[in-house]
């Protein structure tokens, strides 16, 4: 096994923004109990450099599809080919979910909504129109990134 120079890969805090400010969608991992395999869900998410904080829009299934999500520990991954790293570029985040409204959201946290956008992304197998979906936001404990370093194969 070859050593690793981890400050090669590991981006710097204004290369994570860059690049989440790039990208739109990633895969969001619920905690479950400790038998079972994490829930993990495609979503598309937006980001605010300013506050370090995801926003996500989820799609409001039954309660059995993934259960309560306020509260919920979990972490988040997005990577993509990325032009400006010449290679793959991954960030994860691990924290807490927390529910947000327009209507009930802090007055700082809806500053942080400003200039966010997040797409939607038609996977429900009805037009997004159609569903309801729920805010949430998670500012994370831990956020890392890794960007992909050309070696000798």
């Amino acid at each position: 096994m070859v050593p690793t120079d981890l400050a090669a890969i590991q981006l710097s805090d204004s290369e994570c923004d860059e690049f989440l400010d790039r990208v739109d969608t990633g895969v969001l991992s619920l905690s479950t109990p400790r038998d079972e395999p994490p829930h993990s869900v495609p979503v598309s998410f937006g980001y605010n450099a300013a506050e370090t904080v995801f926003y996500f829009r989820i799609a409001d299934l039954p309660p059995a599809e993934k259960g309560e999500l306020e509260g919920r520990a979990v972490s988040f991954v997005t990577y993509a080919r990325d032009e400006d790293a010449d290679g793959y570029v991954s960030v994860v985040a691990q924290g807490t979910l927390e529910s947000t409204t327009r209507s009930d959201i802090a007055t700082e946290a809806l500053a942080g909504f400003e200039g966010v956008t997040i797409p939607f992304v038609d996977i429900f197998g009805q037009p997004p129109a159609d569903v309801s979906f729920s805010f949430y936001r998670l500012v994370p404990e831990t956020l890392t990134g890794r960007k992909e370093v050309k070696t000798e194969l």
